[in-house]
């Protein structure tokens, strides 16, 4: 398909075939997408419907916008994060899906802002959110286009904390499902995804030996979980920081050193936070720490590490390579910023690969399908996906990885069914 008129902001046209080569390269790891995509083809569930999607725009997300437009949605695709976009991507899905897309990577605030507002133009039905960022300006600046939106779909733990304080105060103005509560999502893409994308970006970023450092992670959900994992498999002594005494719980008995961040500021040599919460590294912290610490964040928002406040600390602010800013400060010692505090697995390396997308991206596809399937039945609430759509999903993945696995005889789960043994 070759572009139609169509208004987009961009980096550069010409770069769209290698984006479309960058497109066609992800869909080949992501069998679960393509197998939704092939019935979407033929069922056609969002003809008519117009959906506007705020994500990271990479290769993968590109490919599940591709897929809701087989399925007739009319899309328009916004970045989430104005560093991670892909702008050859961005460039193929104009030329070649005639997608309109609005992103730019390095965009200021004011064009990213911009950007999210021809996300609210296109009047949509349907949302695909990364952070809540346009459900969030619906209805804090357009909340005369709620009553037109069936819902949306939110792919972040931090999102999703946003959307539950909006339906705890009876201001959500229409059904959200939380792709991230999905078991699919969080234990395969949070887990693995993060915990290797993340340690890549510190890698591509710093060109530093993880082992025999000491590792410092702030919290450990399930992003938290991967990382630290990966942090140990590369030989780092790992130390995690949590407020919640559950999770501090069970990364002691992994094995991890758990101490408050105060404390962990002492030893570290390489800080990641990934709370969704902000200022959880501060200013207080950094500046009791080693000479030359790395300081990386992988949560949704840059102020997870406060380099803000650090600038007023700082003598002078140095660019040593991309994605690797030398703070000297007033203090006599050097911090290392990687990504400028953002994700530094989307802006300096390219996120996830496209083998843990699959999973993300089919549940956000058929979370959509589930809302328009569900119009007007469903609550102005937080939703998770139903189980039995975990299910479908891991079974895909599994035979798309050539695994079997056992099924329950009729005696098995009559046993397991019963209480009367």
């Amino acid at each position: 398909m070759l572009m139609t008129e169509i208004k987009y902001d961009i980096k550069d046209i010409n770069l769209a075939g290698q984006g479309k080569n960058q497109i066609d390269w992800a869909f080949k790891d992501m069998p679960v997408l393509k197998a939704i995509q092939e019935r979407f083809i033929k069922e056609q569930p969002f003809k008519g419907l117009k959906l506007s999607a705020c994500v990271h725009v990479t290769k993968e997300t590109a490919a599940l916008c591709v897929v809701m437009q087989a399925g007739g949605a009319d899309a328009v695709l916004v970045a989430s994060n104005p560093l991670s976009t892909q702008d050859d991507v961005a460039a193929a899905l104009v030329k070649y899906y005639n997608i309109p897309v609005f992103a730019v990577a390095g965009e200021s605030v004011e064009q990213y802002k911009a950007h999210i507002e021809e996300a609210l133009n296109h009047n949509p039905d349907i949302i695909i959110d990364d952070g809540c960022d346009v459900v969030s300006a619906i209805h804090a600046q357009r909340p005369e286009l709620a009553s037109k939106i069936i819902g949306s779909t939110e792919e972040t733990t931090t999102g999703i904390t946003r959307l539950q304080a909006m339906e705890n105060e009876g201001t959500l103005k229409f059904p959200a499902v939380g792709v991230n509560s999905s078991l699919t999502k969080h234990l395969y893409d949070n887990r693995y995804g993060t915990g290797q994308s993340s340690m890549d970006g510190i890698l591509r970023a710093a060109n530093i030996l993880i082992a025999g450092k000491t590792v410092v992670i702030s919290g450990y959900g399930w992003c938290g979980k991967g990382c630290a994992m990966r942090a140990k498999a590369l030989g780092a002594n790992v130390i995690v920081c949590e407020v919640d005494p559950l999770k501090a719980l069970e990364a002691a008995m992994e094995g991890y050193r758990v101490m408050p961040i105060a404390q962990a500021a002492l030893e570290g040599d390489i800080f990641l936070a990934v709370t969704g919460d902000k200022h959880v590294v501060d200013v207080q912290h950094i500046l009791t720490m080693k000479d030359g610490v790395f300081l990386a964040n992988a949560g949704h928002f840059d102020w997870e590490v406060n380099v803000n406040g650090l600038k007023s600390h700082a003598n002078e602010i140095k660019q040593i390579r991309p994605n690797l800013q030398e703070y000297k400060l007033n203090n006599g010692k050097s911090a290392y910023v990687l990504a400028e505090g953002r994700l530094v697995n989307l802006i300096a390396a390219e996120g996830h690969p496209a083998s843990v997308m699959d999973m993300s991206f089919a549940n956000q596809a058929l979370g959509i399908e589930f809302l328009v399937k569900n119009r007007g039945k469903l609550e102005n609430k937080l939703y998770t996906l139903p189980h039995e759509v975990d299910l479908q999903i891991a079974q895909i993945k599994l035979q798309s990885m050539g695994i079997e696995i056992d099924t329950l005889t009729p005696e098995q789960e009559a046993y397991l069914n019963s209480w009367n043994i």
